[in-house]
């Protein structure tokens, strides 16, 4: 069964997070000069997707029975890495936000594959501060969640400023 909830969340940092929501979620040694280039950092139980705005972000989540097909050409920025959620609830939140009031996800225990799409980028980018002003300005950003094998992270699109 495909279940899907929107929410914006602050992308403090110019990021936002997703983890199991059991574990600490650290990301301090996994935004590398690569990972800021891709837009992904990431650990076993958690990854930090970068923005391109420090304010308010629109985000999907969609927790997904399998694989789904590459819509990749509708979008900006897409990439994709496996995430270890042992306590079968993944956990979306902004940065500095605080882990028990975050939206929480069912998904299969174990590894799942998440991959975020990100669109409307140039205009979010170009309003800046002022871009979760409208709808039309604000950075959206897709999360789609299926049980997976483990798998090393991947770029399927890039977008460069």
């Amino acid at each position: 069964m495909t279940t899907s909830t929107e929410l914006t969340l602050f992308a403090d940092y110019f990021q936002i997070h997703v983890c199991d929501a059991d574990a600490d979620g650290d990301l301090s040694d996994a935004w590398t000069e690569q990972a800021v280039a891709d837009h992904l950092a990431v650990a076993e139980d958690a990854l930090g997707i970068g923005t391109v705005v420090n304010v308010n972000v629109s985000v999907t989540v969609v927790v997904l029975p399998q694989e789904p097909e590459d819509d990749s050409s509708e979008f900006d920025h897409v990439v994709e890495a496996g995430l270890e959620v042992s306590s079968g609830r993944l956990m979306v939140l902004g940065c500095t936000d605080y882990g028990p009031d975050a939206a929480t996800f069912e998904v299969p225990p174990g590894w799942n594959r998440v991959r975020v799409s990100r669109s409307n980028l140039a205009r979010a980018a170009q309003a800046d501060v002022d871009s979760a002003a409208s709808p039309e300005t604000m950075e959206k950003i897709r999360i789609q969640v299926w049980a997976a094998p483990e798998s090393p992270p991947a770029v399927i699109k890039r977008w460069a400023f």
